[in-house]
């Protein structure tokens, strides 16, 4: 696993991948707020060709816009980020498109769910967003575009844009080919 931002405290115990998230770090372009933040932490693999990626995220949420998930990344203009944001007290589940300018799309979880399972398929230009609540059961997010390439970046991703930072727990993170196309 290579690090963009590695984050002050992590480590990888069997099938889980720990980190202290720091705080002031974000993945935002443009859109709405007028910045450019690339300082969030992103645990990635280079992968080529049409994927899967999943992994459950376990978060202690607090301060708003806390974050952590999945991304995938051509480069600091092109990547699209997923999984629960925190805003206003509530759980979010979210994601981020971005080609330039960041665009977001969030649905409320109800309760505050100790943990949420996501999976992101990258086949050709299109990524399929989904989550899950129980590991079993996903619901669709968002499809969106992004630039087909030979190779991209794809891993877990954590940011506190306002907060102190917190801690988060990413279990059985795992990336594979698209079925018949290994």
């Amino acid at each position: 696993m290579h690090w963009l931002n590695e984050p002050p405290a992590w480590q990888v115990e069997d099938d889980a991948i720990t980190v202290q998230v720091a705080p002031g770090t974000d993945f935002w372009r443009r859109t709405h707020y007028g910045f450019i933040r690339d300082s969030g932490h992103f645990g990635f693999e280079t992968i080529h060709g049409d994927f899967v990626a999943t992994v459950k995220v376990a978060g202690g949420y607090r301060d708003l816009y806390d974050q952590a998930g999945l991304m995938v990344r051509i480069d600091a203009q092109h990547w699209i980020k997923c999984g629960i944001e925190y805003v206003h007290g509530v759980q979010y589940a979210s994601a981020v498109v971005t080609r330039e300018f960041s665009d977001w799309a969030v649905a409320p979880l109800a309760g505050q769910p100790p943990a949420i399972w996501l999976r992101l398929t990258r086949q050709a230009e299109a990524v399929e967003i989904e989550y899950s609540l129980d590991g079993a059961q996903y619901a669709l997010l968002r499809i969106a575009y992004l630039p087909p390439t030979a190779s991209i970046q794809a891993g877990v991703m954590c940011a506190a844009p306002d907060g102190q930072g917190f801690p988060v727990v990413f279990e059985n993170f795992a990336v594979a080919p698209l079925p018949g196309k290994e």
